[in-house]
């Protein structure tokens, strides 16, 4: 059964870096599953700046909606540090309106639980910790909130281990 490791922090926590470092432990190949895209320049440098952070031992899978099928093309033993888990439920809220109920998300959540349980080799997944701040005003700012903490609260139960990441420092909280 594969390892699920979770890190969790602020927006630039260090918790990307944190996960790479940890993801580094493993030989190569590695994956890295990102599921941003690069809709804006903001977002193409954003993408330039993480590539060149992680080298040339590093295979990319982009892959915005289906983490499952990412999993998929990475194999079943490399390691596969998927990076971001906010921004893949931004995805799946924004381009897929049928998702936009909890049920519906969790089932995939489930879905991405087991497919890292199936593999052998670890799973690094790394998200952004968005409900420690004010409560949005808007309502699909509080389901994103509310199933970003869902999500979290589910993954962190599967997960072998978990990080919390402020301030480029790693907490272990499991």
């Amino acid at each position: 059964m594969g390892e699920l490791i979770l890190y969790l922090g602020g927006a630039k926590s260090g918790k990307t870096l944190a996960a790479l470092a940890h993801t580094e432990k493993y030989p190569p190949p590695r994956y890295y599953l990102a599921t941003a895209e690069p809709l804006d320049e903001e977002m193409v440098s954003r993408i330039a700046n993480h590539r060149a952070e992680r080298g040339p031992d590093w295979r990319t899978i982009e892959e915005p909606l289906d983490l499952v099928k990412g999993l998929e093309l990475a194999g079943l033993e490399a390691p596969v540090l998927l990076d971001c888990l906010t921004i893949w439920l931004s995805n799946v809220i924004g381009l897929e309106p049928d998702s936009r109920e909890v049920d519906s998300v969790m089932s995939r959540v489930d879905k991405l639980i087991k497919a890292a349980g199936a593999r052998s080799g670890p799973v690094i997944m790394v998200s952004n910790e968005v409900g420690q701040g004010l409560v949005p005003m808007d309502s699909i700012s509080r389901f994103f909130r509310d199933l970003s903490g869902l999500t979290h609260q589910k993954l962190a139960k599967a997960a072998s281990s978990v990080f919390f990441v402020t301030a480029g420092i790693s907490q272990k909280l499991k």
